[in-house]
């Protein structure tokens, strides 16, 4: 087993074709293996009736438990995700932890009356999986503008930043590596 590669681990909803789209696309960024992965999750008792979302801590507990064994591991989801902090989350991960989780179900512009945009979603969810991968890197939220760390309370501060990290949150990057060498 690579003990360096991420491994996006897809629970139902997505398209073969754009996973791996979205594998290599964060693999050119993060310059590291990516492989997708097709799984089914019974996520039925990590509902909450009383707010019709899923609670993100315990589908993220789950998917860590599932996957443990992997350098890291972001699962994939398309359903409504909340902490109880939050209203709604687009994704979470465990700080200097392995694993993380996106939802593309609030980043897909159908859900707010707009015109259907595959590349936007496509966009958003890779910047996601970018950002929670760097929680689990050890980043946290950053104040630079188009930091792909940047927190993003709306769909829109996700269309504005990148899918780069920025030169401050590179140096951390480089600096928790070389130490652990």
């Amino acid at each position: 087993m690579d003990f360096q590669q991420i491994v996006l681990v897809s629970f139902g909803g997505f398209e073969k074709k754009f996973l791996n789209l979205i594998a290599d696309a964060v693999s050119a960024e993060l310059h590291t293996d990516v492989l997708v992965q097709e799984e089914h999750l019974d996520i039925s008792e990590f509902f909450d009736p009383n707010r019709r979302q899923y609670n993100g801590d315990l589908i993220l507990k789950k998917t860590h438990q599932l996957f443990q064994q992997h350098f890291r591991v972001i699962g994939l989801f398309n359903v409504d995700l909340f902490i109880p902090i939050l209203t709604f989350i687009y994704g979470q991960a465990m700080l200097n932890g392995r694993t993380g989780v996106v939802s593309a179900y609030r980043l897909d512009n159908e859900r707010y009356g707009l015109i259907k945009n595959k590349e936007l979603l496509f966009q958003r969810i890779v910047k996601e999986i970018i950002h929670e991968l760097g929680h689990t890197f050890g980043l946290i939220h950053c104040h630079t503008p188009n930091c792909v760390m940047r927190s993003s309370t709306y769909v829109e501060d996700i269309d504005q930043k990148t899918k780069a990290f920025c030169k401050a949150c590179i140096f951390q990057l480089e600096n928790q590596s070389s130490s652990l060498n």
